[in-house]
């Protein structure tokens, strides 16, 4: 019976180095959001296929699909929208995009995934509320792999207006003391 309660090696990895970049990032998901962005992180770390993606036209094609593929194909968007804006945000760059472009779009594709479920609905919702914190923790394993975060203090910026980012901001500590004035009234101390 234990075997079963067990996590596999792979699975204890991840968990281990997602709950260091927790402490990292100074933030905390609970055991189902944390399992959730695990098994995330095993699912798509393995696929190239991923980096081919053109996510918005997924994200629209998937209104046009039958239910279990329409939810099928809004996981996906939301999943490797997390991905990228956390492990991959130089991606944003290259795509002459802001990081917050996945931010916003994972959202969209958690929350319209949400309003078409049941059972997993409040799953879905709580990953579009804590998307930003999962992302903060997605790039606080790039720190702890000693790697830098991957944002250019002006992406660092525009990440942190945009939404409140943590990360972001911390990133953009590292580039400069002066305390940046937010447009977004929430942000401002």
């Amino acid at each position: 019976m234990s075997e079963i309660l067990e996590p596999t090696g792979d699975v204890a990895r991840w968990q281990s180095l997602v709950a260091e970049a927790e402490k990292h990032a100074g933030v905390r998901l609970d055991e189902e959001l944390e399992s959730y962005l695990v098994f995330t992180l095993m699912r798509w770390l393995r696929r190239p296929d991923m980096a081919s993606r053109i996510l918005a036209l997924d994200f629209l094609e998937s209104f046009h699909q039958q239910a279990r593929r329409r939810s099928e194909s809004l996981r996906d968007v939301g999943d490797q929208c997390l991905l990228y804006s956390g492990l991959f945000p130089e991606r944003a760059e290259r795509r002459r995009v802001r990081v917050s472009y996945y931010v916003d779009l994972g959202r969209s594709a958690y929350h319209s995934l949400a309003d078409g479920l049941n059972e997993l609905a409040r799953l879905f919702e709580r990953l579009a509320e804590e998307f930003v914190s999962a992302m903060d923790i997605l790039q606080a394993i790039r720190s702890v792999g000693g790697q830098p975060v991957g944002l250019t203090p002006l992406q660092a910026h525009d990440l942190w207006t945009d939404t409140g980012s943590r990360s972001a901001r911390a990133e953009l500590a590292r580039h400069t003391t002066a305390e940046p004035l937010s447009g977004n009234p929430r942000l401002r101390h």
